[in-house]
């Protein structure tokens, strides 16, 4: 593999800077992102006046725990634009995710906050060592998903050719990487195991690619997997993370010299990492649930933003700025299928929806090749137990499952009884996968 380190002159500033600096331009944002969320978001300003808090109260940057969170249910229950704090016509950007309910969390941009997403991309980028100049072949999907445009602009923003593939046609991401010769791609790392597939289907060797890095995110992935596919490309492959709520792809990054953990950009975003159960912020070093308060969002501010992931912070290594470990997993019971995150009470809504199905069903989750895949066990009603009604109802959730979630499943209808009943709570996701 390639020698991609950036050259330190190339870095942001802040990047390398001392920890008192960082901690000082903190406190500095962080005083007016409270203060904006609270003059201009009247969720905020009720809930910080039934904490008994204030903006004004914070005087250090630990004060930020007295402060209450936010929950991505608060998104949906101000659906579509009443955490904006801005007038909506300053919004100039909307994007969207499906929320448990089917209904999409919505997030908004003002130019400003495009502009420091692109800044932010770029360097993240750089930092997986991406270079001006570079050819990056893009296979985020564009749309409402933020993977996409998100990448894209931070890939103009650096001064490399962006190549915006999307997802799908594994064929011809083949025939566009071999033709293009692009240094770098930006894709889910399942879906880069299809993509190595599709090499070896057309007697390719992927070692022969022009790919030196693969900047991998939107679903978690395992270091078993990144030494999977930089010794089947001969490329360095680096994590990127990001979420909706809190921007898009680009909040933390992997330094290609190291790859240990992600820097979080803390010049944009305030991380802490909490107690799942009580809400207590913990030591950096102990795992537990991150949480995230955005320092320059002028669309939607986000103050102590619970994302459900499950890390711990680290220091600076390559950067000054803190790092958080790989993703261990989630402290709901959310799934991530190829990216779009997925959870019970949608499959149940479309359940519900769907002619001739009882209640009852189970997830399994399973891996065909590379892929992770879903199958969702459901069962018949009595008087549409045939073969015929069994069939078009699996037609029908299918396709209500794939129309509003985004994903394509599998459906096993089951004769009437056919679901395992519980005496407590119901076992709703069945884990089959292997353990890497």
């Amino acid at each position: 593999m390639k020698d991609l380190t950036p050259d330190r002159k190339t870095l942001d500033p802040i990047e390398i800077a001392s920890r008192d600096e960082i901690a000082a331009l903190q406190l500095e944002r962080l005083k007016w992102s409270l203060k904006h969320a609270y003059d201009n978001v009247p969720m905020y300003k009720k809930r910080f006046d039934e904490a008994g808090v204030h903006p004004d109260d914070l005087k250090t940057l630990a004060d930020l725990a007295k402060f209450p969170f936010t929950y991505k249910n608060d998104l949906r229950d101000n659906y579509p634009f009443g955490l904006f704090a801005v007038p909506r016509e300053q919004i100039v950007r909307l994007h969207a995710s499906s929320g448990t309910t089917g209904k999409p969390t919505v997030v908004g941009y003002t130019a400003k906050d495009l502009s420091n997403w692109a800044d932010l991309g770029a360097r993240s980028l750089r930092a997986s060592g991406v270079k001006p100049g570079d050819i990056v072949h893009n296979a985020y999907g564009y749309g409402l998903f933020t993977g996409g445009l998100g990448a894209h602009a931070g890939i103009e923003r650096l001064g490399a050719t962006v190549v915006p593939v999307s997802g799908g046609q594994t064929q011809r991401q083949v025939t566009l990487i071999n033709d293009f010769k692009p240094n770098a791609i930006m894709v889910t790392p399942s879906y880069m195991l299809n993509i190595l597939d599709a090499f070896h289907k057309q007697g390719l060797d992927p070692r022969d690619s022009s790919l030196d890095v693969g900047i991998f995110g939107a679903e978690p992935w395992t270091n078993a997997m990144r030494k999977n596919v930089e010794a089947a490309f001969d490329m360095h492959a680096v994590d990127i993370y990001g979420l909706s709520e809190i921007m898009g792809p680009g909040v933390a990054n992997e330094c290609v010299e190291t790859k240990d953990g992600l820097h979080i950009w803390e010049d944009h975003f305030y991380p802490e990492v909490i107690n799942p159960q009580t809400g207590e912020v913990v030591a950096d070093g102990e795992e537990g649930e991150l949480v995230f308060t955005t320092l320059t969002k002028e669309g939607l501010p986000m103050i102590r933003y619970r994302t459900r992931d499950l890390t711990r912070l680290l220091p600076g290594t390559a950067r000054t700025m803190r790092r958080m470990q790989k993703i261990t997993g989630r402290s709901d019971d959310m799934m991530i299928l190829r990216g779009v995150n997925v959870f019970p009470t949608q499959i149940e809504e479309q359940l519900m929806a769907t002619g001739g199905l009882t209640p009852h069903f189970q997830i399994e989750l399973y891996r065909s090749g590379h892929m992770d895949g879903m199958r969702v066990h459901v069962e018949a009603l009595p008087n549409a137990a045939d073969g015929a009604s069994k069939a078009a109802a699996a037609r029908m959730l299918a396709k209500r499952i794939k129309d509003v979630v985004g994903v394509s499943t599998e459906i096993n209808v089951a004769d009437p009884g056919g679901i395992a009943r519980s005496e407590g709570k119901a076992v709703r996701i069945i884990d089959n996968r292997p353990k890497e």
